[in-house]
């Protein structure tokens, strides 16, 4: 009977380090390289930044005065429009800075992908948002939705504005 014991708890122990061993290989297996996170986050990038720069185009297409600047190195890609209106009103002059500008940030050992939009509306800030997932979990659309969407909000509140 001790035989049959001794027999059968060696092989449960070995079938449970066979067991852990498979998890611990398919884990490997469903983890991303640090390589290949970079090129995800490059690819993700081009898309983006793309995405970015029409939608900042539409924008300034809309309101004449504005100027488009392309954003790449340290602070991310991106694009951005902005304008520097000149008033004057009962012989005061005063400065009118309105920018909209949306980047993604550069691949850091997060392993995120970062959306930084500000938008500032004749000298007041609008928005400072930043939207990050990790790499391996992007839902390109979901980003995609987001740069549209801080677009058009920006659209309406400089029309509603700059009427003003």
């Amino acid at each position: 009977m001790s035989d049959d014991f001794e027999s059968r708890l060696e092989s449960a122990i070995s079938r449970g380090q066979r067991r852990a061993d498979a998890k611990v290989s398919q884990q490997r297996q469903s983890e991303l390289s640090a390589e290949e996170l970079r090129r995800l986050h490059t690819s993700y990038r081009l898309s983006l930044s793309d995405r970015i720069e029409s939608a900042i185009n539409r924008v300034a297409d809309h309101f004449p005065g504005f100027q488009n600047e392309s954003l790449f190195g340290e602070v991310g890609w991106g694009s951005a429009c902005f304008r520097d209106d000149l008033r004057i009103v009962s012989g005061q002059r005063t400065n009118q800075y309105s920018r909209l500008e949306m980047v993604i940030r550069p691949h850091t050992e997060l392993n995120v992908l970062d959306l930084k939009g500000k938008g500032t509306v004749m000298n007041r800030e609008l928005f400072n948002r930043s939207h990050f997932v990790a790499v391996g979990d992007v839902e390109i659309e979901e980003f995609e939705q987001l740069i549209d969407a801080w677009a058009i909000e920006y659209a309406e509140v400089y029309a509603a504005k700059s009427r003003s």
